[in-house]
């Protein structure tokens, strides 16, 4: 990758530390996937009080880095979104690089990454990125940000708001939960998998789902781990 091509960095402010850069992450990540975020869903994601959230969010709002309205929500200013990107495509890019330059398994590169993330230099990410190719997407199926801070819209929906019938594709699971991560790739649902949705039992029942020539029953809390989109035009067929 050319040393001239722009980076995120650009405009970094001194101040940001990486209790903040975490901040910002879990804000992007907590937005992309439910939209409105709340103090509360800050709390849970980064296992802290919510009064904790609260003081955050007054310093990153002062460096205008989100928009904080009191039980309205948190969103990101144009500044806060590119150095959650930022920090957002160092983790993809060490997750990627540990499972495939050192062997890491899918569950274990999430937490590493986290360790890794806001260490890195502007070389060494440029290297890691060239040694693996220039890639779009991390283990998971999350797409990696461009230097630019680019990132592909986001089309792809919750596999428990599917319809019965649908025939999808597996984007990007969710890689919060490392034995969460393990039990999904034991039935084999992994980024790129085709997957039929042939019920869904309500008040919170299980999806059940078909891969090839297998049937399983989802829980809620795995299906809202996998993130799919359309394979093709709907057939209803079962």
């Amino acid at each position: 990758m050319s040393a001239e091509r722009p980076s995120v960095r650009a405009g970094r402010h001194e101040a940001i530390t990486h209790a903040m850069e975490d901040y910002l992450k879990t804000i992007y990540v907590l937005e992309e996937e439910h939209g409105r975020v709340s103090t509360q869903a800050i709390a849970e994601h980064l296992r802290v009080q919510s009064p904790s959230v609260t003081n955050m969010l007054k310093r990153l709002a002062s460096l205008n880095l989100v928009h904080h309205r009191p039980y309205r929500g948190v969103t990101l200013t144009p500044a806060g979104r590119r150095l959650a990107l930022e920090v957002i495509r160092h983790h993809r890019l060490l997750e990627l690089y540990l499972s495939e330059a050192l062997g890491y398994s899918w569950d274990a590169v999430h937490e590493e990454a986290d360790r890794l993330e806001h260490s890195i230099s502007e070389e060494m990410e440029s290297r890691i990125d060239a040694v693996l190719g220039y890639p779009s997407a991390d283990p998971h199926g999350h797409p990696i940000p461009t230097p630019e801070g680019d990132l592909p819209v986001n089309e792809a929906t919750r596999l428990d708001h599917i319809g019965i019938g649908s025939r999808v594709t597996i984007e990007r699971v969710s890689d919060r939960d490392p034995e969460q991560l393990r039990y999904l790739a034991a039935l084999g649902l992994l980024p790129g998998v085709e997957v039929i949705v042939l019920d869904r039992l309500p008040f919170a029942g299980p999806v059940h789902v078909r891969i090839g020539d297998r049937e399983h029953y989802l829980s809620l809390e795995l299906a809202q781990a996998l993130f799919v989109v359309s394979a093709r035009a709907e057939t209803g067929e079962c």
